[in-house]
């Protein structure tokens, strides 16, 4: 069975988990109504580093100023307060000593005392707004249940309008920002240490380190919103510096802005190690356990080790992204460290740290034993990033009814809906989605394929090798997520179809040339080969969703694996579809999405 980690969540953040507290006895919270006539006038927000979406530091806009809780008598009763403003059901934890990093402006709260009934944090007793003796290093901070609140509406919660993309490290990365619900990036003209300092600062990172320019952390796609930012340096939000919207012809994702950001000390490096390799960025991965006066290092078990697990080894290091996950490691000495102490790791990549992932705990269980076949990295600096040209899907999709005598290696491929199998073959036919996929690496690496030439698969039928099983999944999803149809395209050519004006082409298929998808290039596959569709013979009429993913099995590493699934609206009427709405899963903000998932034409699944 796959353990489960409570630490699981959507959308990649680089965000770590700090210890929560519990508390015995403690009332249960109620369910709050959607709207609290105290809290009118107030907004909240969770910001700070380390964290996930559903915790950090606690902050409260009074009179249009920001400001932070001091930790003094702060309790879980006061947490379920704060979590349910959030828009959560309930807190199972809070953090004194701004665990989250200290935040800036007013400390709002002191000596706030809360039963945990209340529905609005302006009924728990307290010293008054703005009366504190706190400085903050003494900032409180929440872990909310991830879970919300039915019905709650966001109209007082603030949406983190700012977030970092193409990083190796956590605090750095390409700047995007979001304007009418839609992510774009910011233009590096006039980009200076000033504007990135408030970047750093809304995403609770601190100052800045670093103001880059020139793509630096990787080109965007899509939209660039803003250019020629102009800030002081103390300004909330990056949207509230002077700045010039622009049209296509101000910029190019060339000339994307990004920042390295000051973070705090967290120590999780000093956890985790590598040994037997052949440099600092490969080895054996080696973790330290037991309590002080009894510590050891252990190995890992190299049982489901993979590229995510891998992802946050080397993240935990400092080392960047991970070219591999390894699952034997026989050819690294493992000195005098023998002992096998964690296994069953599952982690979803996010994590910053080892232990936030899911394992067996204290109980041991391995399949193969013996230090050979325990878990290992290899890092690297530099990594792909996949993105699929959604517009295009688009615009090209199509339906065709094509005849069973056409498709005997789509077949033997496994390109066809189950129910082909018992088809009167060669008669009849099978009614095919298809449409074009255009994938860009816009990361820092070439995206190459795990295996080398020498393990590729000779497929006679259609005379060409696949360097990688699947390379793509294609699905018809009901509004519900459950699957009615599916597809999947091996990567039996992956090359540079074209390339940016200043990108030479480094792949080509022929003569049994090498594979891969330069930095700055893309890869075609046309609506008209083969597999490139999904098979809808035995799909009803009605409502649904088409769901493209990239490199679904996580088989080569990436710097960013969020956006490598595309979703579209479709309607089908037995006849024709519409295909609509198609976007990266990404590419909206969390409100946008939500609504995309509950459009009216959703609301039913068949046609009448």
């Amino acid at each position: 069975m796959r353990p489960v980690s409570i630490w699981q969540w959507s959308p990649w953040g680089l965000l770590l988990c700090l210890l929560c507290c519990s508390c015995l006895g403690a009332p249960s919270p109620s369910t709050a109504p959607e709207k609290r006539p105290g809290s009118q006038g107030l907004r909240f927000r969770l910001a700070g580093f380390p964290r996930k979406p559903f915790e950090g530091r606690v902050e409260i806009q009074r009179s249009g100023e920001w400001g932070t809780i001091c930790d003094d008598d702060f309790t879980l009763q006061a947490a379920h307060v704060l979590c349910r403003e959030l828009g959560f059901t309930e807190a199972t934890g809070w953090t004194h000593s701004a665990k989250y990093g200290p935040g800036t402006g007013r400390i709002w709260l002191d000596n706030l005392s809360c039963s945990g009934t209340e529905q609005s944090v302006t009924e728990c007793a307290s010293r008054g707004w703005g009366n504190s003796d706190c400085t903050h290093d003494e900032d409180a901070g929440v872990i909310c249940k991830d879970q919300r609140l039915p019905g709650f509406s966001d109209s007082n919660v603030i949406e983190t309008r700012v977030r970092l993309k193409g990083g190796a490290h956590p605090g750095e990365g390409r700047v995007e920002v979001l304007k009418a619900s839609t992510w774009g990036t910011v233009c590096d003209r006039k980009w200076d240490l000033q504007a990135a300092s408030v970047v750093c600062r809304e995403l609770g990172f601190g100052s800045a380190r670093e103001a880059l320019s020139g793509a630096r952390m990787g080109q965007g796609m899509g939209a660039i919103h803003l250019s020629e930012v102009r800030c002081s340096g103390q300004e909330p939000s990056l949207w509230k510096c002077p700045h010039k919207n622009i049209t296509a012809e101000d910029c190019s994702h060339s000339r994307d802005a990004g920042v390295r950001c000051n973070l705090p000390y967290t120590g999780v490096e000093t956890k985790i190690r590598l040994s037997g390799g052949r440099s600092r960025h490969e080895g054996r991965v080696e973790v330290q356990i037991g309590e002080a006066g009894s510590l050891r290092w252990g190995l890992i078990c190299g049982d489901d080790w993979g590229t995510l697990e891998a992802m946050v080894v080397c993240r935990q290091l400092g080392l960047g992204y991970a070219n591999h996950g390894l699952q034997e490691t026989w050819y690294w000495d493992s000195g005098n460290t023998t002992e096998v102490v964690m296994s069953g790791v599952r982690c979803t990549g996010s994590e910053l740290s080892l232990d936030q992932c899911a394992h067996h705990g204290a109980h041991i269980a391995c399949k193969r034993t013996g230090t050979r076949f325990t878990a290992g990295v290899i890092c690297s600096e530099t990594a792909s990033d996949l993105l699929l040209h959604s517009a295009l899907v688009q615009e090209t999709a199509y339906i065709e009814d094509r005849p069973l005598h056409m498709l005997y290696c789509a077949a033997e491929e496994n390109c066809l809906a189950r129910s082909a199998r018992s088809a009167p073959w060669p008669y009849g036919h099978r009614r095919l989605l298809r449409f074009s996929s255009q994938i860009h690496n816009l990361g820092r690496a070439d995206f190459r394929p795990k295996a080398g030439r020498h393990s590729w698969v000779w497929h006679e039928c259609h005379g060409h090798y696949h360097s990688m099983d699947i390379f793509t999944h294609y699905d018809i999803l009901t509004p519900n997520g459950t699957k009615v149809a599916e597809g999947h395209k091996a990567s039996f050519c992956l090359e540079d179809t074209e390339c940016q004006e200043d990108v030479s082409k480094r792949y080509e298929c022929a003569n049994f040339g090498e594979q891969g998808i330069t930095v700055g290039c893309w890869d075609l596959y046309r609506h008209d080969i083969d597999c490139q569709w999904i098979d809808i013979t035995d799909v009803r009429p009605g409502n649904y969703i088409l769901q493209v993913v990239i490199n679904p099995n996580f088989e080569v590493a990436e710097s960013d694996f969020t956006n490598n699934a595309m979703k579209c609206n479709c309607k089908y009427d037995g006849h024709r579809i519409w295909v609509h709405n198609c976007h990266i899963g990404d590419a909206f903000s969390e409100e946008a999405n939500r609504r995309f998932e509950r459009y009216p034409g959703q609301t039913s699944n068949q046609i009448v």
